[in-house]
């Protein structure tokens, strides 16, 4: 297998401050990858990755919030399998946000969000999240642009209170076609184990695409900082997707790896003290 040397992350990071233009990212692109090229590569950075994720669990320095948006079919729950391939399950969980119930109305919108973000040495996957406040609000007229226009920095204060508290923050925008998504409805409806997924409501949505993509664009411009950036992932083809996913959770957790090691350090060197006054104190009162 080759060595392919990429320049440019195969994620569109959003830059603070940037206009997105999603009609210009291809969500075709596959980075001059062919699928077993990417399949390697992922095996190899999801495995470093699993080496970080356990690192980070034993320093309970930091959590990790990993965050998925786009719409329907677009590979949400494809791209968790693939991150859980390769972090350890018992220090990660997956939470779903739909529709909201009674008592979560009753709240605040960030409310039933906040309770589900990742305690320190812990990983949370969101499958969507609370950006659905000012994607599907938005978009189906729940609440008036002059609520859902004020929660761009409502997110980015409760995102950068989760940064300032230790957690890293991950948001994933997974960009598919129009016609992709065509592809994938109507693949369901051919397949009986995955015909339980088929909704009335997936291709009335459609109608409303145009109307998506504007809220998506504007939730990515306003809502891209430095402690949570926006990566856009060219989502068209599935296994292109999950090598960037994994080289971003990569690159992203790298920085943090010796500052980890430092602190399980120290508190092995601790533990260690700890141990031998034990064993002296044992020989004392024999």
């Amino acid at each position: 297998m080759g060595v392919y040397t990429n320049s440019m992350p195969y994620a569109h990071i959003v830059k603070p401050g940037s206009s997105v233009k999603l009609k210009d990212l291809d969500p075709s692109d596959h980075g001059g990858l062919e699928k077993e090229e990417a399949d390697f590569r992922r095996h190899e950075m999801g495995q470093r990755v699993e080496e970080m994720q356990e690192l980070m669990y034993a320093a309970s320095k930091n959590s990790l919030l990993i965050v998925l948006q786009g719409c329907d079919t677009s590979g949400k729950d494809g791209s968790i399998k693939g991150i859980l391939n390769y972090v350890n399950v018992q220090s990660c969980r997956v939470a779903s946000f739909k529709q909201p119930t009674h008592i979560e109305q009753a709240h605040d919108y960030l409310w039933r969000v906040h309770e589900q973000t990742p305690a320190l040495g812990g990983m949370t996957i969101f499958n969507r999240s609370h950006y659905e406040d000012v994607l599907v609000v938005r978009v189906h007229d729940y609440v008036p642009k002059s609520v859902w226009k004020k929660r761009y920095e409502q997110i980015n204060q409760f995102e950068e209170l989760l940064s300032d508290s230790g957690t890293i923050i991950l948001k994933f925008f997974l960009h598919i076609s129009k016609d992709e998504q065509e592809k994938r409805l109507l693949a369901r409806e051919d397949d009986a184990d995955k015909a339980w997924k088929l909704s009335v409501a997936d291709w009335s949505e459609r109608e409303l695409w145009k109307d998506y993509q504007k809220a998506f664009t504007d939730a990515l411009e306003n809502c891209s900082t430095a402690f949570a950036p926006w990566h856009i992932v060219p989502s068209n083809h599935k296994w292109f997707r999950d090598v960037a996913i994994m080289e971003a959770l990569e690159n992203t957790l790298k920085p943090y790896k010796q500052g980890w090691h430092e602190h399980l350090k120290e508190i092995g060197v601790a533990r260690k003290k700890e141990l031998e006054e034990y064993r002296q104190k044992m020989k004392i009162k024999a």
